[in-house]
C-alpha cells in the first residue's frame, strides 16, 4: 500500500480522533494508531506522537485557563521516568505483551470505577498514572487513559485543559528520546503533519459535542473513550 493511500486513510481516522479530542481532552491516539498501525507499522509511534504532541495545544489556547497545573506536575513527573522506561521498552519488549498488560489494567481500573471504587487523586496517584502514561505513551502513543480516569469527576474544561497540559509535555518528551535514541525515522514527522492537519478539521466542527459533553456528560465520556482506548491496544497486540 502506498505511502499517499495510507496517509489518506489513517487521515480520516485523525479527523475523527480529533473531534473526539476537542470533546474529551484525549482521542486523535486512540481513533488513529489502530488504523496506522495495521496499514504501516513502520509510522508507529513517531507520526502519532507529531499529531498528539501539537493537537493538545488547539484546546490550551481555549481553556488553559482550566488546567490543573499542581496535578499535571506531579503526573509529568512520573511521565518522565516512565519516557526513559519507554524507550527501552521500544527495544527490548514485544509490543503486544506491553498493550495487553497495560490495556488489561487499564480496563481493570474502569471495572473498579463503574462498581463504584473510589479513585483518589493524589500526588502518589498522579506519579503513578503518569509513569505508565510514559511507558505507553512513548511505545504506542497512547499515553492519556492513566491520569484521565484520576479526572473523570471534574468538569469538562478541566478535564481537557489538564490532559492537554500533560499529553504536549509528555509526547514532547517521548519524541526526543525517540529522536535521540535514533528511533525516531525522518518520515514520522511529515506523515505526523499530515495527520495533524486532518485532526485539526475534525477538532474545529466539535463545538455542539463539547457543549453536550460539558452538560453532566464528561465522565461518562471520558470513562467510554478510556475503556476503547484499553480496547484498541488489547486487539492491536492480538492481531498486530
Amino acid at each position: 500500500m502506498s505511502l499517499v493511500t495510507v496517509l489518506a486513510v489513517a487521515g480520516f481516522a485523525a479527523a475523527v480522533g480529533g473531534l473526539v479530542q476537542s470533546g474529551v481532552g484525549l482521542g486523535v491516539g486512540l481513533v488513529t494508531a489502530p488504523v496506522l498501525t495495521l496499514l504501516d507499522p513502520g509510522l508507529m509511534p513517531g507520526a502519532m506522537l507529531v499529531t498528539g504532541t501539537c493537537l493538545p495545544l488547539l484546546v490550551l489556547a481555549r481553556e488553559i485557563g482550566h488546567a490543573d497545573w499542581r496535578g499535571a506536575s506531579w503526573a509529568l513527573a512520573g511521565r518522565v521516568a516512565g519516557t526513559a522506561a519507554g524507550v527501552w521498552v521500544v527495544a527490548a519488549v514485544p509490543l503486544r505483551v506491553l498493550g495487553l498488560f497495560i490495556g488489561g489494567a487499564v480496563l481493570a481500573v474502569v471495572m473498579l470505577i463503574s462498581l463504584g471504587a473510589s479513585l483518589p487523586r493524589n500526588g502518589a496517584t498522579l506519579l503513578a498514572a503518569g509513569t505508565v502514561s510514559g511507558v505507553s505513551g512513548t511505545a504506542t502513543s497512547i499515553g492519556g487513559p492513566p491520569v484521565a480516569l484520576l479526572y473523570q469527576r471534574e468538569s469538562g474544561p478541566r478535564v481537557r485543559a489538564t490532559l492537554s497540559v500533560f499529553l504536549f509535555t509528555g509526547n514532547l518528551l517521548a519524541l526526543v528520546a525517540l529522536g535521540v535514541s535514533g528511533r525516531l525515522p525522518g518520515r514520522d514527522i511529515p506523515a505526523g503533519l499530515v495527520l495533524l492537519a486532518c485532526a485539526v478539521a475534525g477538532f474545529a466542527g466539535a463545538a455542539r459535542l463539547r457543549r453536550y459533553l460539558d452538560g453532566g456528560r464528561i465522565r461518562t465520556a471520558v470513562l467510554l473513550v478510556t475503556t476503547a482506548s484499553a480496547l484498541a491496544l488489547i486487539v492491536r497486540s492480538i492481531v498486530g
